[in-house]
């Protein structure tokens, strides 16, 4: 098990190494100067100068870069161009409100799309297997950012049980407190959970009823075993093993998805502060938003990998070998 973690962790710095690369290098060779992009068209020689020498454009990339990685090695970022504040600074306030939003979405969708994948593969060709594959296919046609829209329409215009938006924080200082905070990602982490309960109902169905064939399913059986028991026992854990790829796919795109979902419902998160940093024009920020997100899915991808050696020891003999 250790030799097996030990590859996946250098696999895992190997690739957070090269994501850093792209990152860096994507907003490096974007046409034209970071200083005149961030300034824009009408900005006078002195202040494209000065900006030059704030974001150190002197100096080669490649010593830019280095500074750059071993700056966030350290805990030490850049400073935002329209903030004046280190960019650290702002992403931990604001994760404070995007992670437990994804959170919440992936336990609404782990806990809905088990029970209704494991309902649906137990009924297989039963009109309930047909309502829960026709939900799911609703599910994702349904773009989640209208959603919102519609939900905010029925809970907080017409039935007024939630805010339409907003956030009214962690603290009974200032105006909220846990219960407020959570009632105000309820809606939203709805929204995001919507398409990947679908997707994830889908695939807990065919993984369970294709493990559902096999011998050993019917060797329980014929011990005595109910088919609920074989199901829960038997079947569901060695159906986990492409579920848990798709969950660990999916947190990674609640992260990213939430940018959208907390502009609709006005939530001071990660994806506000990208869309208030790109019409800034503030590039700092963009790139360390970026990198952060990057490094976060790399990290689920390692925490899946890693899951997959306990749920089917197999996997490991098979990779180490």
């Amino acid at each position: 098990m250790s030799s097996f973690v030990l590859q996946r962790l250098l696999s895992f710095f190997i690739t957070l190494a090269v994501t850093s690369v792209v990152v860096f290098g994507v907003l490096e060779w974007l046409p034209g100067n970071a200083a005149q992009v961030i300034l824009g068209e009408t900005a006078t020689p002195e202040s494209l100068a000065a900006m030059e020498e704030k974001l150190g454009l002197q100096q080669p990339a490649i010593t830019r870069y280095f500074q750059w990685t071993a700056g966030l090695l350290q805990g030490q970022s850049g400073l935002s161009i329209s903030y004046s504040t280190p960019t650290l600074e702002l992403i931990t306030e604001r994760l404070q409100v995007t992670l437990p939003l994804a959170i919440l979405a992936m336990l609404i969708t782990v806990g809905a799309a088990l029970t209704l994948g494991l309902y649906a593969a137990s009924k297989h060709n039963s009109t309930a297997d047909l309502g829960v594959m026709t939900f799911s296919q609703l599910g994702l046609a349904i773009p989640n950012f209208w959603l919102a829209i519609l939900l905010i329409l029925l809970f907080a215009v017409k039935l007024q049980w939630v805010s339409a938006g907003g956030f009214p924080g962690w603290t009974e200082d200032v105006g909220g407190g846990v219960w407020q905070a959570i009632s105000a990602l309820i809606l939203p982490a709805v929204a995001l959970a919507a398409v990947q309960t679908a997707i994830l109902t889908r695939v807990t169905r065919s993984a369970v009823i294709e493990s559902m064939s096999e011998d050993y399913v019917r060797t329980a059986r014929a011990k005595g075993l109910s088919k609920q028991q074989v199901l829960w026992r038997h079947v569901l854990r060695n159906a986990l093993i492409p579920v848990v790829t798709i969950m660990g796919l999916q947190f990674g795109n609640l992260i990213t998805s939430a940018i959208v979902i907390e502009n609709v419902f006005v939530l001071p998160g990660i994806g506000r502060l990208v869309f208030q940093a790109i019409a800034n024009r503030d590039l700092i920020v963009v790139r360390d938003v970026v990198m952060l997100l990057s490094a976060m899915v790399i990290a689920i991808n390692f925490l899946i990998d890693v899951l997959y050696a306990w749920i089917d020891p197999r996997l490991q003999e098979g990779r180490t070998a």
